[in-house]
């Protein structure tokens, strides 16, 4: 249902674009991207609802990352810019329906019902 791509190695400063294609009704979801480094837990990056109206970042992000659609492509788009050596992870898109438990818990895993299988993103410095 959800197939993440556009991890790699990168230098602290520089930028990398995530994708997540999305097959089925799993578009029409509110998505949402989240990142597990190693000995972590999985832990939230950013989020958009259906309409792609709202979204909503972890602070540490903030300024630095977009979440967006390519509707064309049913896509969800993670552009992420000056790119710190904490951001080193796998990433990971989930698709969840939006409903009140979803804007109420969208920080957390749990009203996520479909999740892609992660792409590695490295920065060195």
């Amino acid at each position: 249902q959800l197939q993440a791509s556009g991890g790699g190695l990168v230098q602290a400063g520089g930028s990398l674009r995530l994708s997540c294609a999305a097959s089925g009704r799993t578009f029409s979801y509110a998505m949402g991207w989240f990142r597990q480094a190693p000995g972590n837990e999985r832990e939230f990056v950013a989020a958009m609802s259906k309409s792609a109206r709202n979204t909503y970042y972890t602070d540490s992000v903030k300024g630095r990352f977009t979440i967006s659609r390519d509707n064309a492509k049913n896509t969800v788009i993670l552009q992420m810019n000056s790119l710190k050596p904490e951001d080193t992870a796998v990433y990971f898109c989930a698709a969840g329906l939006e409903t009140s438990d979803w804007y109420s818990y969208k920080y957390r895993t749990t009203p996520y019902d479909f999740w892609g299988q992660g792409t590695l993103v490295t920065v060195s410095s």
